[in-house]
């Protein structure tokens, strides 16, 4: 039985927000300069259980450890597989200063079968730049765990990624520089994470209305700020909170997003459909494979043998279709309401979309991904 359908898993996500809520603009912005840096490292991870790598890389890495300590041996001396070469990665934030402690992600680049119980040595990590930010080590919390014998295993999640939560200490901080200087004025710029005319706009005029023409609209997605002379560098975070604490209302584009790998349909607030007829119709085919067995004429007779002879059984449903009229609709509440009233079943929701894309019926831009 061709089971596509029944094992295509669609949901049709309608957004209903209201559009007379409004979002604070510390939620729909970032401000430039305010990032973070990734940092990273190769470590070694002692104390596992037999779980270690089997290569000859964490041998001659612990060989190396063990002669900063003053013992000199072979890497062929070392066995039992209780060591583990790892990446150590974490993010160091914008604000983070010398000492504070941040948390890093320990994962296995070898051939170990878990990191279960181990001990990250002291580990440097790096920036981009070859400096070193911070140094990581402790004890590594899986949130899972794996164990096995000579014929079976068993693994909850995954056991060769794990994480110290404040594993590492800043050494060395890269403060977010978030003040531009420009001449005498000071300046402070707000990136829209979904860019915008029209809410870069309200953006704009809800600052001028605060503080009077200190705000300039650059594009769809920057807000230049000027700050006031009134405050000084030690009342910048004050200026800037009394921003981005403030409510606007986003306007969200007109759009339709389709998935069809996941079967996915995200339909945006505004879009709406112009007068228009749908015919909706599933065509069903049902293939059955069975086997029938042919019995010799006469019973207890050498005058033939038992055959089984393989039979397929093809049925073809295909109903009738059902015609319905879409007035135009407003508001996404209402295409939904008239979508599911012709019973459209998850593929069939996409076919749909398309269509009324082609007939000029969908006015939002339809995004396939």
């Amino acid at each position: 039985m061709n089971t596509f359908r029944s094992s295509l898993l669609v949901y049709l996500i309608f957004s209903l927000t209201s559009p007379a809520l409004a979002e604070r603009i510390k939620d729909i912005v970032d401000i430039k300069g305010m990032r973070g840096n990734p940092l990273s490292g190769t470590g070694l991870v002692v104390g596992l259980a037999g779980t270690g790598d089997s290569s000859a890389l964490s041998r001659q890495m612990l060989t190396n450890v063990l002669r900063e300590s003053g013992l000199v041996l072979s890497p062929s001396a070392l066995t039992g597989n209780n060591a583990a070469v790892v990446m150590v990665t974490a993010e160091l934030g914008p604000f983070d200063r010398e000492g504070a402690r941040i948390d890093v992600t320990v994962s296995a680049i070898g051939d170990a079968k878990s990191l279960q119980g181990g001990i990250l040595l002291p580990t440097p990590l790096k920036g981009l730049d070859g400096q070193v930010y911070a140094v990581a080590q402790g004890g590594i919390s899986l949130g899972g765990w794996a164990a096995s014998g000579n014929q079976a295993s068993a693994t909850t999640n995954h056991a060769t990624v794990g994480i110290i939560p404040g594993g590492a200490t800043v050494e060395k901080a890269e403060l977010a520089q978030i003040v531009e200087q420009i001449g005498p004025d000071r300046f402070i710029m707000l990136s829209l994470r979904n860019g915008d005319f029209t809410t870069a706009s309200r953006i704009g005029q809800l600052i001028n209305q605060l503080y009077p023409d200190i705000a300039a609209v650059l594009d769809a997605s920057t807000i230049q700020v000027k700050i006031p002379s009134t405050f000084g560098d030690d009342q910048i975070v004050k200026f800037l909170d009394s921003i981005i604490t403030q409510d606007v209302q986003v306007d969200s584009p007109a759009v339709v997003v389709i998935n069809e790998r996941t079967g996915t349909v995200v339909v945006g607030e505004n879009v709406t459909i112009s007068k228009v007829a749908v015919a909706h119709g599933s065509l069903v085919v049902k293939i059955t494979e069975t086997a029938s067995v042919s019995q010799p004429v006469a019973p207890f007779s050498n005058s033939g043998t038992t055959q089984v002879i393989p039979e397929t059984i093809l049925e073809v449903n295909e109903p009738p279709a059902h015609i319905i009229v879409l007035p135009k609709a407003v508001t996404v509440a209402e295409i939904a309401k008239y979508i599911n009233a012709i019973g459209a079943t998850p593929r069939d929701l996409i076919a749909i979309f398309n269509a009324l894309k082609q007939a000029g019926a969908l006015q939002a831009r339809l995004i396939i991904m």
